[in-house]
């Protein structure tokens, strides 16, 4: 059976690196054929013509605690996968990291193997795993229980090393004076990317953590040593080392929209800012509390908080973070669509089918308009309702 080929045009094309006019995406079954300029278009291809705005790939999320009144937490399972995903790319979206923060040995297992399970079956969108925990520190614990924060002990070494040979992607979230640099070495040379995060550690001892193979830092500025003058602290070293790279929640919450540019214009590179919604269960759905850890999380103003008032995760999507970049940051929007795209894509080492628009790359791409409004998602070629 032929492939039904489409030209979908009238919008930019944003590819991941650079905005391209006058052209159209082609796309061929589940595929990517081309992008090519409108007077090139194939005279067999049906057209979609949209109004405006830019096609951009699919969003790739790191960092996704829940979705769709659903906690990876109290559930991780491949239905829950499944759920989560599902919300997620009714967000744009369509490649994520369902992530496991600081729980038991027992449901850190459990959270492998369903994600395991999930890719064998094919979820769409579930590209692997994020463990955020429980080896952080308890002076930086945020919403983390913190009885379930804990060293890493030899049991738990041999099982994230065996994880890491398994999952297509494993993205460990440790604090570096908690986990020893010998432990970092031996998670990468598995294949685990680590992320230094949730940590009180010195300037020194985030420079032993790169030399050992860290290459990255989670949630920039939250839960974290603050940059002093006599330290650096964690924040200092993820500007200092171009190394790392380091997530950003772009909600204006998080982080204040005039630290967000000094970071943006200090880090060295080849290590870059990306875009991280943290997203709980609320994302993609209307529920205004729920639990994690047994303790209840409410959602108001924006905001998810412990009863104490702590953050506890972001209530945020990446269309409303590029617009917090651009309108309230400044950031010229191709540098705001690569941090959603591209950007967590490389940190991985996917971008070369990730967060891109290229022949042949699955033709998972969304839609913007002029005001960066999330209007239309595709997955696999096939559109899927838009959550607004």
């Amino acid at each position: 059976m032929t492939k039904t080929l489409t030209a979908y045009l009238g919008a930019d094309i944003f590819d991941g690196a650079a905005t391209q006019t006058n052209h159209a995406l082609i796309v061929s079954g589940d595929r990517v054929q081309d992008i090519l300029p409108v007077a090139e278009i194939p005279p067999a291809a049906e057209t979609v013509t949209l109004p405006g705005g830019t096609i951009l790939p699919g969003y790739v999320d790191l960092q996704v605690n829940g979705g769709g009144g659903v906690q990876f937490n109290d559930d991780p399972s491949v239905a829950a996968l499944r759920t989560i995903a599902a919300a997620h790319a009714g967000l744009g979206a369509t490649a994520i990291l369902p992530t496991l923060i600081t729980d038991t040995a027992d449901r850190t297992r459990a959270a492998i193997a369903a994600v395991e399970q999930a890719i064998a079956a094919g979820v769409p969108g579930i590209i692997g795993l994020h463990l955020e925990g429980p080896h952080l520190s308890l002076a930086r614990k945020g919403a983390h229980d913190p009885s379930l924060i804990r060293p890493m002990e030899a049991s738990d070494l041999d099982t994230l090393c065996a994880a890491a040979g398994r999952l297509p992607v494993l993205m460990l979230t440790v604090a570096p004076e908690t986990v020893t640099p010998d432990q970092i070495r031996a998670l990468t040379a598995a294949g685990a990317i680590v992320s230094l995060g949730h940590s009180e550690a010195d300037f020194a001892t985030c420079a032993a953590a790169v030399d050992a193979g860290a290459t990255c830092v989670t949630h920039l500025f939250n839960a974290m040593r603050q940059i002093a003058n006599r330290d650096p602290g964690v924040v200092g070293a993820a500007l200092a080392f171009g190394g790392l790279s380091a997530g950003l929640i772009a909600d204006g919450i998080h982080v204040h929209p005039q630290n967000m540019a000094m970071v943006l214009r200090a880090k060295a590179g080849p290590g870059d800012i990306f875009l991280v919604s943290d997203s709980m269960a609320p994302a993609g759905s209307d529920i205004h509390d729920f639990t994690l850890n047994g303790r209840r999380i409410l959602r108001k103003d924006g905001r998810l908080t412990l009863e104490d008032g702590t953050l506890a995760g972001a209530d945020l999507d990446l269309s409303t973070a590029i617009r917090v970049l651009v309108d309230q940051v400044g950031q010229p929007r191709d540098d705001a669509f690569r941090r959603a795209t591209q950007g967590p894509a490389r940190v991985i080492g996917r971008d070369d089918t990730l967060g891109v628009l290229k022949p042949g790359g699955q033709a998972d791409f969304l839609h913007l308009d002029a005001g960066l409004t999330l209007t239309r998602v595709w997955q696999g070629g096939i559109e899927i309702h838009p959550i607004g």
